[in-house]
This record gives structure tokens, C-alpha cells and sequence, in this order.
């Protein structure tokens, strides 16, 4: 990492970041406006929840624990979703990490 002080001379820091971490998931878009969600990782994943941002809807519902090869199915309705609306999928990984991910339709 590098700063800069208040005397514009540059320091450099040495961190240690964690490694990336795979998105699990494969969305299939072969029956859209219904999308499947498979989780494509080893490990199960909690408190899978999904929400949109535009002008469609779906469905409410719980969160949902899925294995591995295990997949959630949603329904998205409204018009022009490709253009106007992103899927976001909200789940936790067994050490308690929170992820969000936007999903383009």
C-alpha cells in the first residue's frame, strides 16, 4: 500500500491481502425470464436471499441454506429487464463472510 504524508514524501506499506474468493455461482438465463442460481463452489452457502434493483419484480422469499450443485430458481417480471434491472444476490459463507453480487439479466 502506498501513502502519501502531509510532506508529499511516499511511504510504502507492506499488507497482506487475502486471496480472491470465486463467485459460486452460475446463473443458467435459459428459461428468462426464470433464472436459475446454482452454486458451483465446494462449500455450502447460507442466508442465500435474492432482490432486484429496477423497475421488475419477484417473488419474496426466505433465505435459503444451498449445498454445493444445489440451485434457487427466480421469476423475474417486469418489462425491459435486461436494460433496467439487476439481480442481487445476497449469501454467507460458513465463516460468517457477506457477499453481494449484481447479476446483469
Amino acid at each position: 500500500m502506498t501513502t502519501i504524508d502531509s510532506k508529499s514524501t511516499v511511504r510504502r506499506t507492506s499488507v497482506l491481502s487475502p486471496a480472491a474468493y470465486r463467485i459460486p455461482w452460475h446463473v443458467d438465463r435459459r428459461l428468462a425470464p426464470t433464472y436459475r442460481l446454482v452454486n458451483r463452489s465446494t462449500e455450502p452457502l447460507w442466508g442465500v436471499s435474492l432482490s432486484v434493483s429496477g423497475a421488475a419484480v419477484i417473488h419474496a422469499t426466505a433465505p435459503r441454506r444451498l449445498k454445493p450443485g444445489e440451485c434457487l430458481a427466480v421469476t423475474v417480471r417486469g418489462r425491459d429487464i435486461q436494460r433496467d434491472t439487476v439481480l442481487i444476490v445476497r449469501w454467507f459463507r460458513q465463516n460468517g463472510d457477506e457477499y453481494l453480487w449484481r447479476v446483469t439479466l
